[in-house]
């Protein structure tokens, strides 16, 4: 009888869970509903996964709840799939063109349409229409003489939420949605109190009286039937037919063998020849020819791309060129990739430059047509801080006691009433789906059309989006394939290009063969002087480098790995360090754990190890083993089949005779991976971007650095990649309108930083300055400029200040006062078309008094405008305030007291075991040269950071694995010189009062 249900995917309305709905339809009894979200198609792929997890005696039809002014407008029900489809088209064809629905709703074949009874029900109605009814209204149908609403009445009782404390959760949910204060909302933006399931029996009392009522109810849910198939593979099948798709797939990877594996290999023939069956036995040929489509178009469009994901364990995706791991090279696991028990594809991840994704997504949707193609969701949820921001705001808190809240939850929890409900409540909002966003890569391709599975929204980037998250994707048997974006690889693109024009040489960046044997290459990674490669450039990368003393793939490999959050926090990564260098220094828990895993010294490092260890060792079959993969890596949602699995592990090692201490200290090592295992051949594949960038550095490192400059993706500030060029001998030019362009440029050695990192600087007069110079040739002087770009004079202000016009040779001031003299004309300031005066009328030139220059006012200028200086930063701090000491004593003072100044370059919060916070500092010294500190947490809160900037520096200097660090016992900032006092100084010495 209820055919007008919510979860909480009714965003900012609903709060049931699906999990909490089910409950409450079977405390009540209920074996048949309806899930009407609003606006919202998302729930039933959830619903019916845990119904049919958990054998509840309860079937689902679905539908949509259409609104119009924050009103029901009318509920559609699908009667069959095909209805589902026809009303998600209806729905995505509203949210396509931002419209609300009509009062009316169209007409679709199989399905019900119900309008609330009210003022607006239309005065007659086809077949499938209805009118609900809901309780309280069923005692006025007595005064009601028309016919046909007793004809066409059905029972309307909305499920929203099911007790007091949901109904307040609700209101606050519509105060947050519509931006009030809660005692602001009013009854028309909220649910009625009583939008509760209740028992079948209860609800017919209401309508006692009109049996025509209740038999029109019982016949819609009769005469609807969903036939939801979870679990069934609904990707494209075929890109051709199965026929032509299986030969071409064989070969083209017969071919990419023939290409890839000069000697022939009896071993490597044999293992493709055994996935090519797998793939054909699964039906999977079309999942591995849409993904060399697309990278094939990649190619043909010349864009930078790299395979990863699960299927660079395959030696068909190697052949066929979707990856370039090598999967005989690395011992990389097949069944990790696809084995027997396997019902999903195997999963392809493709990065692309961030510059290019959104063309290749252009042509997926073009090869594969809009009807079958979407991009995966996900849904933002309410988490922590914000819960407290969005509830202080309802509630009416002022901002300073919001975040006084926000900064000590601990102390203000129960400080008060509303502080109370605020934490109260926001315990209930905790992982609710706030609003719907995009998925970072996922797109789908489906043999039916996506409709009859989801409606779709259109975000502003204009590609469809579904309903449902990549979890329930799986769920009902539609698996994405992920099209990425990432800055490394715009600017390895970008370098190349500047090596090409800077140096006039084309450089192969596919060799990654040779990189591997690069002495210089393996010299940075041995010394982890990797800032701007690819992956390993961070603090915590660039140390683990140096202690592993990396000169390898194979080590780097296991270093992208091993430094993921899983093995370090387990004490695994120390204990990969130590046997690294110490080979012969340790014993392997079994002998089958060295038989499993000599690669890497007998500690799990990769989700593949879970797998090997699982089967191997402990007796899984691959598909036991796998689910116990997918639960470590946080991409399995069912419990109740992990810890199957998990008892079936003991039980197994137990049966097998291994003695309890190693086989629970296996477990434990495994139990480590728990949400941030990391697949061996994602880490292999990051690897050989990393060689790429890493081999630009080595070789052409000025424009490298200005690749990655230009890209604005790497872990550092901009500031500390023109810091490191200037390392490789770079000279860096401030902004110039004749020698710079809108991104930074290079020329020789000297690097011109681009317009675009002027804080300022519209974007559009950043352009026109470049393309008016390269129409019409270099700007003769500052009028000649303003006349021919015509910018306002805050913009030529800035511009001065900057150093744009130094090609004039007259000194800031002297351009500062003629462009004000300029502007204060009235003649002058009236607008002008791009292009200037027929007449040139020359600026007046006055005679000036002489302008001091105080030292550093260009440094000053452009920590201002750009954000840092270009000269050496230390040579902004006072007399005697730099302490003597620098990053390469710090080997001689191992054990001892060590001080130093150094300038912030990053900080990384971290917590204790008992969840005190600590940090890990990274600075620059004097020389340029960086250094690493640990602040432990009785030191990070007596000295804390106070901003970017130089810091004088006390401590002990420790080694880990020969890599020196400073721990931390005291540590105070340091001001730079003051601009002012240097102004006063400067007007002293010359005599100026």
């Amino acid at each position: 009888m209820y055919l007008n249900c919510h979860t909480w995917f009714s965003l900012k309305y609903g709060v049931l869970s699906p999990q909490q709905l089910i409950d409450e339809a079977k405390k009540n009894g209920i074996q048949k509903l309806a899930l009407t979200d609003i606006h919202n198609t998302s729930a039933y792929i959830e619903v019916a996964r845990l119904i049919s997890e958990q054998s509840v005696p309860l079937e689902i039809i679905t539908g949509i709840e259409f609104r119009r002014d924050n009103k029901t407008a009318y509920i559609m029900i699908a009667r069959s799939m095909k209805g589902f489809e026809l009303i998600n088209r209806h729905l995505s064809r509203l949210n396509s063109l931002k419209e609300e629905p009509e009062l009316r709703a169209p007409q679709l074949e199989d399905s019900f349409v119900i309008y609330p009874w009210s003022q607006n029900t239309p005065s007659s109605l086809s077949e499938n229409e209805y009118i609900g009814i809901k309780p309280q209204q069923a005692h006025l149908l007595y005064r009601v003489k028309n016919k046909q609403l007793i004809d066409k009445g059905v029972i309307l009782q909305p499920v929203t939420f099911s007790s007091k404390i949901g109904y307040n959760t609700h209101r606050l949910l519509r105060a947050i949605h519509h931006n009030t204060l809660l005692s602001k909302l009013t009854p028309e933006l909220q649910a009625s109190p009583d939008e509760q399931m209740i028992p079948e029996s209860e609800l017919l009392k209401y309508y006692w009286q009109y049996p025509k009522i209740i038999a029109n109810t019982e016949q819609i849910l009769e005469n609807c039937s969903m036939d939801i198939e979870l679990g069934t593979n609904k990707n494209k099948k075929q890109l051709n037919n199965k026929a032509s798709d299986h030969n071409e797939l064989r070969t083209k990877s017969l071919e990419g063998f023939r290409r890839r594996y000069e000697h022939y290999n009896s071993y490597a023939m044999e293992r493709l020849l055994k996935e090519l069956d797998v793939i054909e036995k699964h039906g999977f040929e079309s999942y591995f020819l849409i993904t060399l489509d697309i990278i094939e178009f990649a190619r043909h469009k010349n864009f930078a791309h790299v395979g990863r994901g699960s299927g660079a364990n395959s030696m068909v995706a190697y052949c066929l060129g979707i990856t370039e791991v090598d999967p005989i090279e690395l011992d990389l696991y097949f069944e990790r990739f696809l084995n027997p028990y396997r019902s999903s594809p195997p999963d392809f991840d493709i990065d692309f430059s961030w510059q290019d994704r959104d063309e290749v997504t252009k042509y997926i949707f073009e090869r594969h047509g809009s009807e079958h193609t979407a991009l995966l969701a996900t849904y933002v949820t309410f988490q922590g801080r914000s819960i407290i921001r969005e509830l202080g705001k309802v509630f009416g808190l002022p901002k300073e006691e919001i975040d006084k809240i926000v900064r000590e939850p601990d102390r203000y929890a129960n400080s008060d009433e509303i502080s109370g409900l605020i934490f109260r409540y926001g315990k209930r909002l905790q992982d609710m789906p706030r609003n719907l966003s995009i998925h970072a890569g996922g797109v789908l391709i489906t043999e039916k059309p996506i409709y009859t599975y989801t409606a779709t929204d259109l975000p502003p980037k204009g590609f469809p989006i579904t309903h449902f998250d990549m979890f329930s994707a799986e769920d009902i048997g539609i698996h994405k394939y992920d099209i990425l974006s990432q800055r490394g690889l715009g600017h390895i693109k970008d370098s190349v290009g500047l090596v090409r024009k800077n140096k006039g040489v084309s450089v192969d960046i596919t060799r990654t063969d040779k990189f591997k044997k690069d002495e210089k290459i393996r010299a940075l990674l041995r010394e982890g002087r990797t800032m701007g490669a690819f992956y390993v450039e961070s603090p915590a990368m660039r140390m683990l480098l140096g202690k592993l003393k990396c000169e390898d793939y194979i080590t780097l490999v296991a270093a992208s790995s091993i430094i993921r959050p899983g093995v370090a926090r387990s004490g695994m990564m120390r204990e990969y360090i130590y046997r690294h260098h110490n080979p012969d220094d340790y014993q392997y828990l079994h002998p089958k754990m060295e038989e499993l895993m000599k690669e890497t010294y007998g500690v799990m490092v990769y989700q593949e190890d879970v797998i090997k260890v699982a089967h191997h060792f402990a007796g899984l079959d691959l598909a036991e083993a796998d689910i116990l993969r997918r639960g470590m890596s946080g991409k399995y949602r069912s419990r109740k089949e992990f810890e199957r699995v998990e008892e079936k592990f003991f039980i197994n090692c137990k049966q097998k005779g291994y003695p309890e201490a190693i086989y629970k200290e296996v477990w434990r090592q495994i139990e480590s991976f728990s949400g941030y295992s990391f697949s061996k051949a994602h880490s292999a594949s990051y690897a050989v971007e990393s060689y790429q960038s890493l081999y630009l550095k080595a070789h052409y490192p000025i424009e490298f650095m200005v690749g990655v400059i230009n890209n604005f993706g790497g872990f550092y500030k901009t500031e500390f990649y023109f810091h490191e060029a200037k390392r490789y001998g770079a000279i860096i030019q401030a902004p110039c309108v004749n020698t710079s362009e809108y991104l930074t440029s290079i020329n020789g050695k000297e690097i011109h930083v681009g317009f675009i990192h002027l804080k300022s600087l519209e974007t559009k007069l950043a352009h026109r300055i470049v393309s008016e110079r390269e129409k019409n040739g270099k700007y003769t002087g500052l009028q000649d400029f303003i006349e021919r770009t015509i910018p306002g004079p805050e913009q030529v202000y800035l511009l001065i200040r900057i150093g744009a016009f130094r090609f004039t040779g007259e000194e800031k001031r002297a351009l500062l006062w003629q462009a004000r003299l300029y502007y204060g004309k009235k003649e002058k300031s009236k607008t002008k078309l791009p292009g200037g005066d027929m007449f040139h009328s020359k600026m007046k030139t006055y005679s000036l008094p002489d302008l001091d220059h105080i030292p550093f006012e260009d440094a000053f200028d452009e920590f201002e405008l750009l954000g840092f200086p270009l000269c050496d930063p230390f040579l902004l701090l006072p007399e005697n305030s730099l302490l003597p000491l620098a990053a390469k004593d710090m080997p001689r003072y191992l054990k001892k007291s060590f001080s130093i100044t150094g300038y912030l370059v990053t900080i990384k919060n971290t917590r204790t075991k008992d969840r005190k916070s600590m940090f890990f500092g990274t600075f620059i010294d004097k020389n340029g040269d960086f250094f690493d500190t640990t602040h432990f947490p009785n030191t990070a809160n007596k000295y804390p950071f106070r901003g970017a900037g130089f810091y004088n520096i006390e401590g002990k200097v420790v080694e880990d694995f020969e890599y020196p660090m400073i721990e931390i016992t005291k540590m105070e900032k340091v001001p730079m010189v003051d601009r002012d006092k240097l102004r006063q100084q400067t007007l002293s010495i010359n005599g100026v009062n």
